[in-house]
């Protein structure tokens, strides 16, 4: 606990290895047991021997906070301990040994909760590094072998058989099989996984063996690096948690000259034993300890339990602004959609097979790097090369594909009129539409289109039940984006857009409130940092999009966002309660100890029983009641390869779906 808190020098909490297993195995909760024994028996004993066991009530009791007290004045800083050591000191000179030994015993009692809860709740986290099995296997010399996880190297083959973990972070390189990716992404559906997908340390494999190519040391891969950030994360602090911090440390200094004063000046004008005896129940009346504690121990919790869930919130700071958002801005692709554009129809001229269409089309795409590429390679099944092919900027491609002149691109550049009716309706649907020519003769068009997120429309449904407004953000075309947004259920479209034109759309919906981004975190930087809270959607393995976003969806399912913002929405709810009780208490406490109402027994247990109440509210946070296991969604179609990299274009260029350059002209960045 931290001097900010209840003034002890204690070790940090989060240390995984100290953290305890179970309540009994607290030191201070075990040194309260024994003093609250030793001043139980107290009362049962005649006058001499009563005193002996309330003094040493007393010393056991006070073995949790003074030591530590001691270390941090000696260090220049003051703390609640502080406050109580002196009360209990006072109270030794008066003659007061039993309500020093109950001062001791009660405020032991707290620290050992406090100090409990927050081990517990890192410790959930730092547990995450338990995942990794103790020994993996690899393939060195052709032999398997037995290594620890931290001897592992990058370009190592992983040997990971069925219903093992995974060691390390890599990428398959032989085998098909299943992963159970839940523990790290918090998705319940398997993930199907073959030669060169992308695997996590932490994941359990299904039923087929795996040779895994390693990629990253135990020290550097996934889950190491998500305990990194949310440990850096849980030291952001949110307004309501500088708030507690901005009145809670100058209260200790204030509250000694407070105690100082109703010594002084009742001495002056009345008994001064009554009042120095008032003086100190109002050091105990007044420590800020459950006001300092009110908003961290509940932003520790809300942060472990979103991190198991698959949300990765970076500090209370993130959880404030999420939970004040009124209008989610949301990217089109990655985040409404797959981001892995398919064929989805090919329509071919009167006596013209199918198979032709594709295979023209790819011979001329075999070594192009525009996004549209990909998709029609992979839908063709057997790929030669055209000869002579060439870019036509802005239009398309042109080349020689077995020995006559072949030409693809966009309506305009191909004539459409024979094909203009299908071409219109599939631009309608939301595809990108290109047309095959083949010795000047037109031989069909063929649809991409990359994919709308199966739970998409689901999850937008439950924003605006949560009274959200929902807005789509895109550089893709306007007939491209209504239709993804008709089927995301989503009114509000901004189309036609480059990333410093999404930036100053989130900084104009701002007048309607709190605005949140959600982007895949690399191109949508700029929005993700102008709005109150950015999220990174799908941003497990990915340094870069955990690093723009304020809080990462590390799974593929778009429902972890209203999942994500009713979870932060709660956690307010619990900072303000605890803020708003501790104050309250604070507040009464103080004249009612001034004015001798409440005697120092009394005040300790009242202060000592908020402290465990603030304490228990703010567990509440890490409750998962709002971050759900979600069923399985209906599988989509196998996705084809992903895109290439997307390349920068002139302002100003009218877009059409998924496409950036070559067939189909110039596209702004989605």
């Amino acid at each position: 606990m931290s001097d900010a808190c209840c003034g002890t020098d204690a070790a940090p909490a989060d240390d995984h290895a100290s953290a305890p297993a179970v309540i009994w195995q607290v030191r201070e909760l075990q040194l309260a047991a024994v003093s609250g024994v030793l001043l139980l028996t107290s009362l049962f004993a005649p006058g001499f021997w009563a005193t002996v066991l309330q003094s040493a009530a007393l010393v056991v009791g006070a073995a949790t906070f003074v030591p530590g007290t001691l270390r941090a004045l000696a260090g220049g800083r003051l703390g609640v301990g502080l406050l109580m050591t002196i009360a209990a000191v006072g109270a030794v000179l008066l003659g007061e040994y039993g309500e020093a030994a109950t001062l001791a015993f009660l405020f032991s009692i707290a620290e050992g909760l406090e100090g409990y809860a927050v081990a517990r709740t890192r410790h959930g986290l730092r547990a995450l590094l338990d995942l990794v099995p103790p020994v993996a296997r690899v393939l060195r010399d052709g032999r398997e072998t037995e290594v620890t996880p931290a001897d592992l190297r990058v370009g190592d083959v992983l040997v990971v058989r069925p219903g093992e973990r995974v060691a390390t972070d890599g990428v398959v390189g032989s085998g098909r099989s299943a992963l159970d990716t839940s523990v790290v992404t918090g998705e319940s559906v398997p993930v199907e996984v073959g030669p060169g997908a992308e695997v996590f340390a932490g994941t359990v494999n299904g039923a087929g063996a795996l040779e895994i190519i390693v990629t990253a040391t135990a020290e550097d891969n996934s889950l190491a690096r998500l305990v990194h950030i949310v440990h850096e994360a849980q030291e952001r602090k949110g307004t309501s948690q500088r708030l507690a911090e901005r009145f809670a440390r100058p209260l200790v200094p204030g509250v000694l000259v407070l105690a100082a004063l109703v010594a002084g000046v009742g001495s002056w004008f009345g008994d001064p034993e009554v009042w120095v005896e008032r003086a100190l129940v109002v050091l105990v009346a007044a420590a800020p300890c459950a006001f300092a504690l009110s908003v961290p121990v509940a932003v520790v919790a809300a942060i472990g339990a979103a991190s198991k869930a698959g949300v990765l919130v970076k500090g209370g700071a993130a959880i404030e602004s999420l939970g004040r958002v009124a209008v989610v801005a949301l990217d089109k692709t990655g985040t409404l959609t797959r981001n892995e554009p398919s064929v989805i129809d090919v329509v071919t001229m009167p006596g013209v097979k199918r198979e032709r269409v594709l295979a023209t089309a790819a011979a001329l795409e075999a070594r192009s790097e525009h996004p549209l590429a990909a998709p029609i390679v992979a839908a063709c099944a057997s790929v030669r090369a055209g000869d002579d092919v060439e870019a036509v900027p802005g239009n398309g491609l042109t080349g020689t594909v077995e020995g006559r002149p072949a030409r693809l691109g966009k309506p305009g550049f191909v004539d459409a009129t024979p094909l203009s009716a299908e071409v219109t309706g599939l631009q309608d649907a939301g595809a990108t539409v290109v047309l095959v020519e083949h010795g000047g003769i037109l031989l069909g068009a063929i649809a991409v289109r990359d994919e709308i997120r199966p739970e998409a429309a689901e999850a937008v449904a439950r924003l605006k039940r949560l009274g959200v407004e929902v807005v789509m953000l895109t550089g893709d075309n306007a007939r491209t984006a209504a239709a993804i947004g008709a089927a995301a259920g989503i009114a509000d479209i901004r189309a036609e857009l480059l990333p410093s034109d999404k930036a100053r759309i989130v900084t104009e919906l701002k007048s309607r409130g709190r605005v949140a981004m959600v982007g895949d975190g690399i191109n949508d930087a700029p929005a993700l940092a102008t709005a109150d809270a950015g999220l990174a959607m799908g941003a497990m393995g990915s340094d870069v999009a955990i690093e723009a976003a304020d809080i990462a969806l590390m799974g593929e399912d778009l429902r972890r966002l209203p999942d994500a913002l009713a979870h932060t929405r709660a956690a307010r709810a619990i900072f303000t309660q605890n803020l708003v009780m501790s104050g309250t208490i604070l507040v009464a406490l103080v004249p009612l100890a001034a004015t001798g109402v409440l005697g120092l027994a009394a005040v300790v247990a009242t202060h000592e029983l908020a402290e465990v109440l603030v304490i228990g509210n703010g567990i509440r946070a890490g409750r998962k009641k709002h971050l759900l296991r979600h069923p399985a969604l209906r599988a989509a179609p196998e996705p084809a390869p992903p895109p290439r990299t997307l390349l920068p274009v002139a302002p100003g260029v009218v877009a059409s779906s998924t496409c950036t350059a070559g067939c189909c002209g110039p596209e702004r960045s989605s």
